[in-house]
């Protein structure tokens, strides 16, 4: 017997060999425009008793978990005591468990009081991830993310500080040909001011479910980037990363055009090389055939 998801789920790509438990279906907020995640969900918030009987069931069967994601799209919307007593009652039940993460967006931060994002912190609640999309406040209005550069900010510097792990996430291309280089100096802008511990590129991918709704909210000056356009914009984005502390680069996920990989600050001046030589060697691209847009 296994767990009884309300598909579809998602997870982030490093939590590939997590177990997951759906805590929330759908999302709260539900309306950026580039994302269809969770468009055939009405949100909703599972009962205790139904949390509990899974926790119980998949305890038993998979005793060995050492890592959890909690589901769907808003967990950290939940009520800071019961998101409390889920995380408490997964450590008691999973012995060897070594960490619990979920999605996280600013707007769920910045409700929470320090004091209770520490609380859940405390209780094992231990890595968030954040999508910041874009730094610029004029694309953030044009997708409805529902937030600001500087809320985004907020939000990442607040769960730094009250203790979590965060890993934020960017999108290459969301600005089009018309917002490039304001989308990756604003964007890079956000980076050095929240300084996150990982952070990854996607390069957008509209579903067909979403790309009517994007398009006509975003404008007719939305031109799609290629692919050379994408690695110009990764160029910018890590030349103009510069972050203090360590921080784990991805540019791996397979929406993008290039692999490549780091740790600001230590090892900029090697991604800009290796993003250089992948210039001179455009066979490297995504298989013929692929389009991002």
């Amino acid at each position: 017997m296994m767990l009884n998801y309300a598909e579809p789920v998602y997870r982030p790509p490093s939590e590939a060999k997590s177990l997951i438990f759906q805590i929330t279906i759908g999302c709260s907020f539900n309306e950026c425009s580039f994302c269809d995640m969770y468009r055939n969900k009405e949100y909703s918030e599972r009962s205790w008793d139904e949390v509990k009987a899974e926790i119980d069931l998949m305890a038993k069967q998979l005793p060995d978990t050492t890592r959890i994601f909690l589901a769907d799209g808003d967990a950290l919307n939940l009520s800071t005591d019961y998101m409390v007593k889920i995380v408490e009652y997964l450590y008691n039940n999973f012995q060897k468990l070594e960490r619990v993460s979920c999605y996280a967006m600013p707007m769920n931060l910045l409700k929470k009081t320090p004091e209770e994002l520490k609380k859940m912190n405390q209780a094992g609640l231990n890595m968030l991830y954040l999508g910041i999309e874009s730094g610029s406040d004029i694309i953030l209005k044009k997708i409805t993310k529902g937030a600001t550069s500087e809320t985004i900010i907020r939000a990442c510097r607040k769960a730094i500080e009250t203790g979590f792990t965060l890993s934020c996430i960017i999108i290459l291309g969301l600005g089009g040909k018309t917002y490039t280089k304001e989308h990756i100096r604003d964007t890079a802008r956000v980076v050095n001011a929240s300084s996150p511990h990982y952070l990854g590129t996607l390069t957008l991918i509209l579903e067909t479910g979403v790309k009517e709704e994007f398009l006509t909210k975003f404008g007719e000056e939305f031109h799609p980037i290629n692919d050379d356009e994408a690695l110009a914009e990764l160029h910018d984005l890590v030349q103009q990363i510069n972050v203090k502390e360590k921080m784990v680069f991805r540019a791996n996920h397979g929406s993008n055009a290039y692999n490549i990989g780091g740790i600001f600050p230590d090892e900029k001046d090697e991604m800009l090389k290796k993003i250089a030589w992948l210039k001179e060697h455009p066979e490297n691209v995504r298989p013929e055939g692929f389009r991002a847009f």
